[in-house]
């Protein structure tokens, strides 16, 4: 009889809880079938207080590794055997691997967040300044991104200035802080808008922003994509700025988890986009 194990070698997960929203096995399962890979990738629901107990199994070998999204991404962190250097300035991981026979972790999403913005607007990185609203766990990764790809100049913009100044503590002096009515002024001049809160989300409203205010030229791009054009996104279009919508992100963060389980990269094209897009609106 063949150990279990060996049945499951080429299996990944995404654990959450609750998880039946994620998207990931599509993507992933869309990945394996273009690529004739044999493996799968799973929807786990695990519970905080099981969470502990599920990472530790994990070096068991059922799994080469998967993908950790809400609650559990600062506990997988701290419960990692090797986070890199990028989870650890973030204190959040979003995948894990199994290597020599322990657990590493990094974090994709500022990956994801960039690797959309090159496709979707090619040269978007030819500017000074940057704003982003919302100091919670997506705003980190993508202050940390920002700062990576050399903008000199960041303005996170939160309803609690407080939360704003300990991400300007924790990425540098490039990061600056503001609270929520200062947003108008901060805009000004601004070549890149990202929206990292929930606003807008499935219905919930958002509020009018000055986006005439922003640059000419200047780049708006939302890491909400349920709806696929955001409150934000249509406000900006109709001032006439180029806008950049979130599913990209989410795509493009998968890619590098996919080639440390499954061994190659997979490409994030418009097939596998336009699926994703399909399952949105069949769920809507």
């Amino acid at each position: 009889m063949r150990d279990s194990r060996e049945t499951l070698v080429n299996s990944a997960f995404v654990v959450g809880h609750p998880i039946n929203h994620s998207r990931s096995p599509l993507i992933h399962g869309y990945w394996l079938d273009k690529l004739g890979i044999a493996g799968s990738y799973t929807r786990l629901d695990v519970a905080p207080e099981a969470f502990a107990a599920f990472f530790s199994d994990l070096k068991n070998g059922r799994f080469v590794g998967g993908n950790v999204t809400i609650p559990h991404k600062e506990t997988a962190f701290r419960l990692a055997d090797r986070p890199d250097e990028r989870s650890r300035e973030l204190g959040a991981c979003n995948t894990v691997w199994l290597e020599d026979g322990l657990v590493h972790a990094t974090n994709t999403d500022g990956y994801g967040f960039v690797a959309n913005l090159d496709e979707r607007a090619p040269g978007w990185d030819r500017i000074d300044r940057a704003v982003v609203l919302g100091a919670g766990g997506a705003s980190r990764a993508v202050l940390q991104a920002l700062r990576e790809r050399g903008i000199e100049e960041i303005h996170v913009v939160n309803r609690t200035v407080g939360r704003a100044r300990e991400l300007a503590d924790r990425f540098g002096d490039r990061v600056h802080a503001h609270p929520g009515e200062a947003l108008d002024e901060v805009m000004s001049g601004a070549a890149l808008f990202v929206n990292t809160t929930s606003l807008g989300m499935d219905g919930m409203p958002a509020p009018e922003l000055a986006f005439d205010r922003l640059a000419n030229g200047a780049i708006v791009t939302d890491i909400v994509y349920v709806p696929l054009k955001t409150p934000f996104l249509a406000q900006a279009e109709r001032h006439g700025l180029k806008t950049v919508d979130g599913l990209g992100m989410l795509l493009h963060q998968a890619a590098p988890g996919f080639e440390k389980w499954f061994g190659a990269w997979p490409k994030v094209d418009e097939d596998l986009r336009n699926r994703i897009i399909a399952d949105m609106e069949a769920h809507e």
